[in-house]
């Protein structure tokens, strides 16, 4: 048991409509074509049901302030950074454009624990979205909350090396460059104001971070317009990713994929070959 376990099972909801003009929007940052059916591609779940705290209830990273109350969702964990861990994803239907949305969310779990840089909390939260009264996805994510940085601490993470990413052995591969517009255009989307994704001297003055932080669900995202280049729109019934290492924007990004039915295995990789994201998909 941790000091937060008394946030175990609170719950959360809010509410959306996948509008034309989101769906525009949405694809219009990646790229895409508007959509030819009703059905949004994989990953539009991210963009829904955004977090609407008032400006003046953000800390001082961007994200919405947390406190002991009984209307704070998240627990009020003092660490200060915060980033998206991970996630396991079930597809369970499509979400179509113009459909009513609504999203309970519920932590689930808590942990604790020492690493190499220092004290982590890890908070778990299951979010259940459904579209027109069926539930279409169900997502475990793993928040985790570390120390802060020390001011002198390396900037993270090193510079690109010499050694090229070599993509033999993946049956898929495509080479993307999130510059600072794509990052702020998927803030945008998502009402994610975290400032390492949009301020630079804060992402490297404070958090220490070589340069702007490509947001996690924007390479999961990538990740899944690879799968659905390669496979079909909503081929996906299951989705799993995890960050192992900061993507820096302006820098190539290399989304490769491979394997096929229940086995597939994706994975995000820099210039030089270290490993951003590891995930894994069932179609």
């Amino acid at each position: 048991m941790t000091e937060w376990h008394a946030w175990i099972g609170r719950e959360q909801r809010s509410g959306d409509r996948l509008d034309p003009s989101l769906a525009a929007r949405w694809c219009a940052t990646f790229d895409l074509p508007a959509p030819s059916g009703e059905a949004m591609p994989q990953g539009i779940h991210f963009c829904l049901c955004a977090p609407e705290a008032p400006t003046a209830q953000l800390g001082e990273d961007g994200h919405p302030q947390r406190d002991d109350s009984a209307g704070s969702f998240l627990p009020p964990v003092p660490l200060p950074r915060r980033m998206w861990a991970a996630s396991e994803i079930e597809f369970l239907g499509p979400i179509a454009v113009g459909a009513p949305v609504e999203r309970v969310s519920r932590v689930a779990a808590t942990a604790e624990k020492d690493g190499r840089s220092g004290s982590m909390t890890f908070v778990e939260v299951v979010h259940e979205t459904s579209a027109d009264g069926t539930l279409a996805v169900r997502e475990t994510q793993t928040l985790v909350y570390r120390e802060a940085a020390a001011a002198d601490a390396p900037l993270a993470p090193p510079p690109l090396g010499e050694s090229t990413f070599d993509a033999a052995g993946w049956d898929a591969h495509r080479t993307v460059h999130p510059d600072p517009r794509l990052l702020f255009r998927y803030s945008a989307l998502t009402f994610n104001t975290h400032r390492i994704h949009y301020d630079a001297p804060y992402a490297r003055e404070v958090e220490r971070y070589r340069g702007l932080v490509v947001h996690g669900p924007l390479t999961a995202s990538l990740l899944l317009q690879l799968a659905a280049r390669e496979l079909g729109d909503n081929a996906l019934t299951r989705f799993a990713f995890r960050g192992l290492s900061p993507a820096i924007a302006g820098e190539p990004l290399h989304l490769v994929m491979r394997g096929a039915g229940d086995a597939i295995e994706l994975a995000a990789f820099a210039g030089d070959g270290r490993q951003i994201t590891r995930a894994s998909a069932a179609a």
